[in-house]
């Protein structure tokens, strides 16, 4: 898959254009009263979720009225999620980080992911509250506020930061089996954090805040879309927790820096 570097470079400024647009509104809406529906037992969403996929669909949809859109809470309300074909198709999360917005905690971003057979092409991730804005092309390196990034240089995993979440399954074979992993970790790593964002954790390796992200049950492809081309770029890894390809729709990632993979798969081993 060829992709012109013109289109790349015009794709990438649309998609920014976009998630300032939907992140002006988060910002808005982050202190004020939040209208709040439940889609699961405590997997939320808002109003705000709603009119920043509206903002964010109708600006790509004016800019590349050809391509395909997929967005969560599209998805959400038709019950399904479309599978990705080989066309041009933008992977929209209007508002990671949902229940953080619910709380004004500011670890909340807009994640816009566009593919092209198949494989991530252009990835943005806008942090309104942090003002921090994420982007990446395919072969073009990934940048934080327009200045290169690089994903750690940590080779013991000892002193590594890890982040997860365990997600919003509540039944007890699935947190029986987040909560194992997660004591296989601690006995590893230096510590670990959960900030409830998956878009953001894989930024946070991008920029080598973190040396480790993995998450397993998360809602789809909009959760991953952008942040997994975000960290390859920046020279990070994208695979399986068990070490097997990344699969965009398997609702399963972890990331790590260029040198952590196989210490990581060996402490999932088992818990996968």
């Amino acid at each position: 898959m060829a992709v012109d570097l013109e289109m790349l470079n015009k794709y990438v400024a649309v998609a920014e254009e976009a998630a300032v647009m939907a992140g002006k509104l988060i910002q808005v809406s982050f202190y004020k009263h939040k209208t709040v529906e439940h889609k699961g037992k405590v997997d939320l969403v808002t109003e705000t979720d709603k009119a920043c996929e509206k903002i964010i669909f109708d600006h790509l949809s004016k800019a590349f009225p050809t391509h395909k859109l997929l967005g969560e809470e599209e998805s959400s309300l038709s019950g399904k999620i479309n599978a990705i074909t080989d066309e041009p198709t933008w992977i929209v999360d209007p508002l990671d980080g949902t229940t953080n917005f619910v709380h004004s905690f500011p670890f909340v971003c807009v994640s816009i992911g566009l593919t092209i057979g198949k494989v991530p092409v252009v990835g943005v991730v806008y942090n309104p509250i942090l003002d921090e804005l994420y982007t990446a092309t395919k072969g073009g390196g990934a940048f934080l506020n327009g200045q290169l990034i690089m994903a750690s240089d940590q080779t013991d995993i000892g002193n590594a930061l890890l982040a997860t979440e365990v997600g919003t399954a509540r039944d007890v074979q699935t947190v029986d089996e987040s909560t194992n992993r997660i004591n296989a970790a601690l006995f590893k790593v230096r510590s670990l954090r959960m900030s409830g964002s998956c878009a953001m954790n894989l930024c946070g390796v991008a920029c080598g805040r973190l040396d480790i992200f993995y998450e397993i049950g998360f809602g789809g492809p909009w959760d991953v879309a952008a942040g997994v081309l975000i960290v390859q770029e920046a020279g990070g890894l994208v695979f399986d927790p068990s070490g097997s390809p990344f699969d965009i729709m398997s609702h399963r990632v972890c990331s790590t820096n260029s040198h952590l993979k196989e210490a990581v798969v060996d402490v999932f081993r088992g818990h996968c």
